[in-house]
């Protein structure tokens, strides 16, 4: 399959696109920034300078990704996500650091999550929409909320795995981290007299 770039698109022709790639209407591609083969990028998504995207990405429409992000293979990046790449912004900051941030392959990452610079997202792990990230998320784990936490664990297909392990759709056990027992609700004795 042959690379396409809309004609809206803003590619810098110091970036890398692999083959079979598309770039949808009014995404800008910063010089440096690799693209690998067959990606989908979404309309008005933004790739900084030096971000790299493995093979078979799919970055949604809106999606905000800036220089220091590494994302593995098969990642999806929902709609509206957000990278940062700063741990301390300020409009006029002379000495800023860009932070570097780990996609690793298979993840996928919800509409309107954020992910601060700096974490790791694991192997095959999914982000809720709307989370933030705030930390490292590990392999198979499913983080939701603000700041996002470990809810549950999902296979490589995406789908949930139960307290064993055992993906619902085909079968497969997965070595997840054993659950925490929850601690029991202290009851209260309830007044009997009237």
């Amino acid at each position: 399959m042959a690379t396409r770039i809309h004609p809206t698109a803003d590619v810098s022709p110091e970036a890398s696109i692999g083959d079979g790639t598309q770039i949808w209407h009014w995404v800008q591609v910063r010089e440096g920034a690799r693209i690998g083969r067959g990606c989908k990028i979404g309309k008005d998504a933004y790739i900084d300078a030096d971000v790299v995207l493995g093979d078979g990405c799919k970055v949604q429409n809106f999606a905000t990704i800036y220089k220091g992000v590494t994302i593995g293979n098969r990642v999806f990046v929902g709609p509206h996500v957000c990278f940062t790449n700063d741990l301390y912004p300020r409009a006029d900051s002379t000495d800023w650091k860009i932070i570097p941030t780990r996609v690793e392959d298979g993840a996928s990452i919800g509409a309107n999550a954020t992910v601060l610079a700096g974490v790791t997202i694991g192997r095959s792990a999914m982000v809720a929409a709307g989370a933030v990230v705030t930390k490292d998320v590990p392999a198979h784990a499913l983080v939701a909320g603000v700041p996002a936490k470990v809810v549950g664990w999902v296979c490589n297909c995406g789908r949930p795995l139960d307290a064993r392990g055992r993906c619902a759709y085909d079968g497969r056990i997965l070595d997840i981290p054993a659950r925490k027992p929850r601690r029991k609700a202290r009851t209260v004795p309830r007044n009997r007299s009237r």
